[in-house]
Formats: C-alpha cells, sequence, structure tokens
C-alpha cells in the first residue's frame, strides 16, 4: 500500500497543520456576525474555509465593559455553524480581564474554538501562563498562537516559537513601532514603510525565520490600507514572497479575497506539483528525473506543501491529485 506524501516527506517536520492563509479579525458585534456569515458563503465557493473568523476581545471589547463582550464572543462561537473555524483573541496575560477571558469563553466555548490568539506576548513564561489558564479551562488541546510586538518580544521570538503550545506568530506592527519612542518615523507602519524601515524588516524577518525553524506557522499582520486594493495586493505579496509568511491578517472584509488570491499558488505550480508527485510517488519517492532536472524528497517536500497551500486556499486540484487530500492527515 502506498504512503501518503504526508508521512513521507514531511515526517519529524510536520507542521503543526495547514492553516487557512487568512485570519479575519473582527470585535464589534455586526462585524463578528457577517464575518461569521462570509466565512460559511466563502466556503460554499471554494469548497473549503479558506479563512478563520478570530473573534476580537482585546480590541473589541469596550472598557468597563470585557465581561460583557467575554459573554457575546461566547455566545457567537456557540452558534457558529459545526465547520466554521472560530478564534478568539483574548487580553495579554498581565491584564486584568485575562482570566475572566479564558474562563468565560474558553470554559464554556473551547470546543468550538480552533485556537487563541495571545497579544503582547513578551516571553516563554507568558505562554506558559497562557497554557495553564487553557488547562484550567478543559481545553488541554487547544493551540496558542502569539502575537510579538516589542523589541524585547522579537529578540526572544525563538524560544517563544519553540513552545509546543505555540502553532503561530503574528507581528503587531503598530504596537513595535510605537515602543521605540519616535525613532521609527510613522511611515514604518504604512504600506511601504512597513517593507523597506530596516528595523521592521528584522522583526518581521526574525519572527518568520522563528516559525520556519521550529515548524510553526509565521502570520505576516496587519495593513491598514484597506481601501488600495492594487497597494494592499503589493504589500501582501511582499509578505508571501520575500519575508516567508504563510498566513495573514486581515481587518475589512476586502481584504479576505485578495489574501487568499496571492497566498494561493497558481495553475502553473500546482500543474507541476502534481505531475511531479505522482512521478515520485510511481518511484517510491527515490530520485528522479523531472524534466531534464534531478529530483528528490527535497524538492518533493516543496511541492508537497505547494498542493496542501493550494488546497487550503480552495484551487482546483487535478484529478491525481485529489485523492491525497480525501485522505490527508488533520
Amino acid at each position: 500500500m502506498s504512503q501518503h506524501p504526508r508521512d513521507v516527506l514531511l515526517g519529524a517536520q510536520a507542521r503543526t497543520g495547514t492553516l487557512p492563509v487568512c485570519d479575519h479579525y473582527s470585535g464589534v458585534e455586526a462585524r463578528m456576525r457577517k464575518s461569521l456569515q462570509l466565512q460559511a458563503e466563502l466556503a460554499q465557493e471554494f469548497g473549503s474555509v479558506v479563512f478563520d473568523v478570530t473573534l476580537d476581545c482585546e480590541d473589541g471589547a469596550p472598557v468597563g465593559g470585557e465581561k460583557e463582550h467575554a459573554a457575546l464572543v461566547t455566545e457567537l462561537a456557540l452558534g457558529a455553524a459545526p465547520d466554521a473555524r472560530v478564534a478568539v483573541r483574548v487580553h495579554p496575560v498581565d491584564h486584568p480581564a485575562f482570566e475572566d477571558d479564558i474562563a468565560t469563553i474558553v470554559g464554556q466555548a473551547g470546543h468550538k474554538l480552533v485556537h487563541v490568539m495571545l497579544p503582547k506576548v513578551e516571553t516563554v513564561q507568558d505562554v506558559e501562563r497562557a497554557a495553564r489558564a487553557l488547562d484550567a479551562a478543559g481545553a488541554k488541546n487547544l493551540a496558542l498562537q502569539g502575537l510579538i510586538e516589542s523589541p524585547a518580544a522579537v529578540h526572544r521570538a525563538f524560544d517563544i516559537a519553540a513552545h509546543p503550545r505555540m502553532q503561530s506568530l503574528s507581528f503587531g506592527l503598530m504596537d513595535f513601532v510605537s515602543a521605540h519612542g519616535g525613532a521609527i518615523p510613522s511611515a514604518g507602519m504604512g504600506v511601504q514603510g512597513q517593507f523597506t524601515h530596516p528595523l521592521v524588516v528584522r522583526a518581521k524577518l526574525e519572527i518568520s525565520s522563528a516559525c520556519h525553524a521550529h515548524g510553526k506557522v509565521p502570520s505576516h499582520g496587519v495593513v491598514t490600507e484597506f481601501k488600495d486594493q492594487a497597494a494592499f495586493r503589493a504589500a501582501a505579496s511582499r509578505a508571501a514572497n520575500e519575508f516567508g509568511y504563510t498566513r495573514m491578517w486581515s481587518i475589512h472584509p476586502d481584504q479576505i479575497r485578495a489574501i487568499v488570491e496571492v497566498f494561493a499558488p497558481t495553475a502553473n505550480e500546482i500543474h507541476k506539483a502534481s505531475q511531479l508527485l505522482a512521478a515520485a510517488e510511481a518511484a517510491g519517492w527515490a530520485p528522479i528525473s523531472f524534466d531534464g532536472k534531478l529530483e528528490d524528497r527535497a524538492s518533493y517536500r516543496y511541492y508537497w506543501q505547494v498542493l496542501e497551500r493550494a488546497h487550503a486556499t480552495g484551487r482546483q486540484l487535478p484529478d491525481d491529485a485529489r485523492g491525497w487530500f480525501a485522505t490527508a492527515r488533520p
């Protein structure tokens, strides 16, 4: 019996799982409800859930209304469709509302969540504290994702990414820039400056590298220019193709489809990956000659990940590749 490509090619390097390439954030009730509806609509269009919906407590909850907002998020998560992918961003571990967020939302709706986003992660100890809170709420298998937002956190990104509970790291651009006390100009938060200012570029690359070193998913953070689609798509392309990010935040519904399209492989890439892997499987995953080039398990691994990304973005797969995902591992 032939082995599944994921088992053969990833092995010990298997990732935490293939995540949708887009993570959409909303914290206002009407927008949260609309986001869940849009997720269902696009899932029907693409044949799979192509973005996560993260219900936001940190920026969504009004000051003094944290408990009420947590109750609302719990209600929305519990009411989500069975195949929905719903997450929550709680308050930081040092915020007075953190424990209540976990006890209320995770304690009641943890079984409906795909992850918990932990903002302002500074140390591994922050991750440990959050993991203990999840365990105490009865969610021992629920993944954590972390938001790196300060120079010190960037310095510790490799250690944070190494934590077994951590699934993905994101970069908090706005807080990172403001943490420099004016040393980085405001242009460093813009659609162009965040890809050119040396300190911001360094931080993005550190986070991406830390994730790849430990088999975690690097998620590019906010690009606020949602009305300029050309500028936004260019930023998404740079995040994916130059900075090594395999996932990106959306803060407006108009950004979702652009992220999915930019992060998806092209039809030519999908076709080549399918043909090459079919030939490799027929050869028992031994080295082969393909289009005049020597290919082996290193390149097979790359092309398998192309197909995983194609599947996660709802791309049309050739017949000989479709069967692999009918039995794909979680």
